[in-house]
């Protein structure tokens, strides 16, 4: 089954510069308080005007089946484009075939391809499916041959953790772009300079890729801790100690959690970055209050 993308796509308004794209991720609910939670937060969400929004994805059947139907509800929710993720990890070549092809049947012509991380987590070594692909590279190529699919990619500002190896992610994500990918989403990170050194490398390969940038609203010290530990972001110290100075007051931490994402964005979007995507959650309040600062920051309003 093939499908034919929407004009324009996010390749399109990434390429016209018109202005910075703004999107959000979400993840597929679990249940019924879950699909509450998510209609909830796209309607917060969407008077924010958001570009495009994407859906996180399983290796599972069940989490597969749970991604579409996570999909097609927010594409009846919001006007913005629907994005929707997919991985090689621990899947067979027909199996993803079977996943492309009911994203096309749901309309979905956008398609964030990743290889995804081994069952023991990031820093495995990675194993083949006995009958799927090697590696993110591959997954574009099989995309872009199923049809007319918008395909954005994974970028690592901080390195991946399973090699840490930062020549070597620049060399896969120009590889991306050859076999079509169209633009990038980094992996969240804390450090704007670790952004730009991303971008430097990939252009001096000649990969033009626009990469927008990954934000995650700090919001617990925990949790930030924990996603940190699993992406292989690094934490900055000054951030780990303005954390820890108020880690006994919860409104305390999200202040300051707020504040460092705020000037992150801001210095990025001076930098040049073409974009941002924001890690919700499946929660509005924390993004919509980080968008509520920038836009009061010139150049950002409107």
């Amino acid at each position: 089954m093939s499908t034919t993308r929407p004009a324009p796509s996010i390749s399109d308004v990434l390429a016209s510069g018109d202005h910075p794209m703004m999107s959000f991720e979400f993840f597929p609910p679990r249940d019924d308080a879950g699909v509450a939670q998510l209609v909830e937060t796209i309607a917060g969400l969407d008077p924010l005007r958001p570009d495009f929004v994407s859906v996180t994805y399983g290796a599972s059947g069940s989490t597969r089946a749970r991604t579409i139907d996570a999909t097609r509800l927010i594409q009846t929710r919001t006007d913005a484009l629907t994005m929707a993720h997919l991985t090689c990890a621990s899947q067979s070549v027909a199996e993803i075939t079977d996943a492309i092809d009911a994203y096309a049947e749901a309309g979905v012509s956008h398609i964030l391809a990743v290889r995804g991380d081994p069952a023991c987590g990031p820093t495995a070594p990675w194993e083949k499916h006995p009958e799927g692909l090697d590696n993110a590279t591959d997954l574009v190529k099989l995309i872009k041959a199923s049809g007319d699919f918008c395909v954005g990619v994974a970028g690592f500002p901080d390195a991946h953790p399973e090699h840490h190896d930062f020549d070597l992610d620049a060399r896969i994500l120009a590889e991306k772009e050859q076999a079509g990918a169209e633009f990038a989403i980094t992996q969240l990170f804390f450090d704007a300079d670790a952004y730009f050194r991303l971008v430097e490398r990939v252009r001096k390969l000649g990969c033009r890729l626009p990469i927008i940038a990954g934000i995650m609203p700090v919001t617990s010290v925990s949790q930030i801790e924990r996603f940190a530990t699993f992406s292989g972001a690094d934490l900055p110290a000054p951030l780990v100690a303005s954390l820890h100075a108020v880690a006994d007051d919860p409104a305390a931490v999200r202040a300051v959690g707020l504040q460092v994402a705020t000037e992150l964005c801001d210095r990025l979007l001076a930098g040049g970055a073409p974009g941002l995507q924001f890690f919700t959650q499946n929660r509005s309040r924390a993004t919509a209050e980080i968008l509520a600062r920038l836009r009061q920051i010139p150049p950002h309003q409107g």
